[in-house]
């Protein structure tokens, strides 16, 4: 059992914990070696690029986007915060047999403490990674915990999107997609969002509508860079 798993699971969800996250990693690694990855930034932005280790900041994306950015920030030894599910402990176990490490919470369970964790994250010189509009959604709305924490830490917010151009389109509220073999993807950043140590409360809303225009920027960019039209 990890240091922050639940002791209720059922039976069969211990299996499924002994079993697939390996079958998941071996699977996800096998068809990303197939991938091909094209970097796009707008006019001024320095993109982070496959096998770079970056520093102490704060990566967001959205969550239909996990699987592709699993594969190219590999290197990056990143903390990502995870939800306390059952779901989660899985999600966990897979990226961390990629590399990556996980703080437990969300927005809606343990938020303070999931917080916390990606600010000791920080604190140490690594990367925080939150799947911006996870893990319930409503797709495409970021939350407040970048905010939160790039005003606490002064880390910057990176904001990009991964759209492969041919993917599995899942049924899921994230439209969660699972990038075919041998597909091109693109990996389109925006501009860095700063949050200003001093910024008072009441005009984070400001800062979080920021970074929801880089991100949205950044998917349309994208599927634009494949001539596809927004869903």
């Amino acid at each position: 059992m990890t240091r922050n798993e639940s002791p209720h699971f059922t039976l069969g969800q211990r299996l499924a914990l002994a079993v697939v996250p390996r079958l998941m990693w071996i699977l996800i690694w096998i068809n990303g070696l197939t991938w091909r990855f094209e970097v796009i930034a707008e006019e001024g932005v320095t993109p982070v690029l496959d096998g770079e280790r970056p520093g102490p900041e704060i990566y967001c994306f959205w969550h239909q986007c996990v699987l592709p950015c699993t594969v190219y920030f590999r290197a990056s030894r990143a903390i990502i915060l995870i939800s306390r599910s059952f779901d989660g402990e899985l999600i966990t176990r897979i990226l961390k047999l990629f590399g990556f490490g996980a703080v437990r919470g969300s927005s809606s369970r343990s938020g303070r403490e999931g917080l916390l964790g990606l600010k000791r994250t920080i604190e140490a010189g690594r990367t925080a990674i939150f799947t911006a509009d996870g893990p319930r959604g409503p797709i495409y709305q970021t939350k407040m915990g970048p905010i939160k924490l790039a005003q606490t830490t002064g880390a910057p917010i990176g904001a990009f999107h991964l759209e492969p151009e041919r993917a599995w389109v899942m049924g899921s509220w994230d439209r969660f997609l699972v990038p075919k073999p041998f597909t091109r993807i693109c990996v389109s950043w925006a501009p860095w969002t700063h949050v200003p140590h001093h910024l008072p409360a009441e005009e984070f809303e400001t800062k979080r509508q920021e970074l929801n225009d880089a991100l949205e920027r950044a998917r349309l960019r994208a599927l634009a860079h494949f001539g596809k039209a927004d869903a």
